[in-house]
């Protein structure tokens, strides 16, 4: 509990994604005066190092010994009831000029340089991805190129309110209806509906799943009887792959059956979704993993965008004015401390993050030669083992954390997984077991799927012994449909 203060800060700076960083430095900068940005290639970059018998414990050592201090309760570790080093704060303030440089404020960058940073940070915004136009809006805007009743435009606007993310209007128009002012008959809120249906998207407007796929067939629409019959009635057996029960109903062909499926897979259920800024993933990766003309891979963290901050020299010559206020020289020392510990943090999380990534790479190389198939079974605690830190650790490193690699980008827990061991008795990992069921499935026939039985078959033959339920399982996890519902009707 002593020691949580700065350990819990340390915790949760590792923890964090660049992005979610970004921001909490520039937090810090508004919230602790005593901090300053560090342009690029300021002259204060060359500042000498902190003198080792001048340097505080690291937030990671604490840990540890703290570690250390529930495995034997006779070991002392003294901090103040603040969560800071007494002893430690003062040699920070009895430095030499040398150290003092570190904390210059002086060095400030050329015009040229802001000049610079002001234009990276203007591409930056221009590059940023636009919010995009709302669905009301852009239905409103169509309103403005309509003519008729302006009653009626009004209606139309007034339902365009009740529009969901969707596209579709939930809401009764009896209940509409009655929270308009006066009187207005429910034929005339039913005749602005239909022609706020016309609007695009298509498929605006509906009131259920099925009326929003009717509204997108139009007279051109390719076997357009069929569609509408397999929308109206036939959608649960769409859904089960039942094609010879719409045959036997229909009495369509399976070919023209399976054409206007084709053309019923081309239908929006949902018109309104490719307005809504939800639907576009946006992934910033934290570090980027790339090969070497040798073979080699390495390990570069893409912080550049991080803000790189320093502890102002003006404010430690205040706190060391003997004539300064005692209340002003308490409030700077939790600031100087503040800011210390934070720069601390900040170069930790960076080298636990960089070795942890090393040490993932290490493990994985088939990964990223070979591809996903090669994946090795790996566990956290391996990663803890190898590279000297607590499995807990790891665990903040790798979360909500991403890696650009040459094989893509993915989150670094995606290396991480347990396996089993193959009918030779070679461990392996589940990730492997997965793609060869997607192998399997993928060059089954058509006709004559394997059933969840016969894949458990398949993998054993390939030297990969499943359980029943562990390929129910995965077949779910992979998206991949029972064989009646893979089964393809001619």
């Amino acid at each position: 509990m002593i020691l949580a203060p700065r350990m819990i800060q340390s915790m949760e700076i590792l923890q964090l994604a660049v992005m979610a960083l970004q921001e909490r430095i520039e937090h810090e900068l508004q919230e602790n005066p005593v901090l300053e940005r560090k342009e690029a290639g300021g002259e204060e970059e060359g500042a000498p190092a902190v003198p080792e018998d001048l340097e505080e414990p690291a937030a990671a050592d604490l840990e540890e010994k703290a570690i250390e201090r529930v495995a034997d309760p006779q070991k002392e570790l003294v901090i103040d009831d603040k969560g800071g080093n007494e002893q430690d704060f003062d040699r920070l303030l009895a430095i030499n000029e040398d150290w003092a440089d570190h904390f210059n404020e002086e060095h400030r960058p050329s015009g040229n340089r802001i000049d610079e940073e002001s234009d990276k940070r203007h591409d930056a915004m221009v590059n940023m991805a636009a919010r995009p136009q709302s669905l009301q809006d852009y239905l409103s805007d169509q309103l403005s190129f309509l003519d008729g009743p302006p009653e009626e435009l009004e209606r139309m606007r007034y339902l365009i309110s009740y529009i969901d993310d969707r596209g579709y209007l939930a809401t009764p128009l009896a209940e509409i209806a009655t929270s308009l002012e006066g009187q207005v008959p429910l034929e005339n809120l039913e005749k602005a509906l239909v022609r706020l249906q016309k609007l695009d998207p298509p498929g605006v407007g509906a009131r259920d799943y099925k009326e929003c796929l009717i509204l997108q067939v139009t007279p051109e629409t390719p076997h357009r009887e069929v569609v509408r019959a397999l929308i109206l009635h036939h959608l649960e057996d769409i859904q089960h792959n039942r094609l010879p029960v719409i045959q036997k109903r229909t009495g369509y062909d399976l070919d023209t059956i399976h054409r206007a499926i084709e053309i019923l897979k081309h239908l929006n259920p949902k018109p309104g979704s490719q307005y809504t800024a939800d639907n576009i993933p946006y992934v910033v990766p934290d570090i980027a993993v790339d090969r070497n003309d040798a073979g080699e891979y390495e390990v570069k963290l893409l912080d550049d965008w991080t803000p790189n901050i320093y502890i102002s020299r003006r404010y430690i010559e205040l706190y060391r004015d003997k004539a300064a206020d005692p209340r002003a020289k308490e409030f700077l020392k939790r600031k100087i401390q503040s800011a210390q510990w934070l720069i601390e943090a900040i170069e930790q999380r960076r080298n636990t993050l960089a070795k942890v990534t090393r040490a993932i790479i290490k493990h994985q190389r088939a990964f990223l030669d070979r591809g996903p198939e090669h994946i090795e079974p790996l566990k956290m605690q391996q990663i803890a083992d190898q590279v000297g830190v607590h499995v807990t650790t790891v665990s903040r490193a790798v979360d909500d954390k991403w890696v650009q690699t040459p094989r893509g980008i993915f989150p670094l827990k995606r290396f991480f997984g347990g396996g089993t061991h193959t009918a030779s008795g070679e461990e392996v990992a589940w990730e492997t077991i997965k793609q060869k069921l997607l192998e399997i499935v993928g060059k089954e026939d058509k006709e004559n799927p394997l059933s969840d039985e016969d894949l458990v078959t398949k993998l054993a033959e390939t030297g990969y012994p499943v359980a029943r339920r562990t390929v129910t399982k995965y077949r779910k996890m992979l998206g991949i449909h029972s064989s009646r519902q893979r089964k393809v009707w001619n």
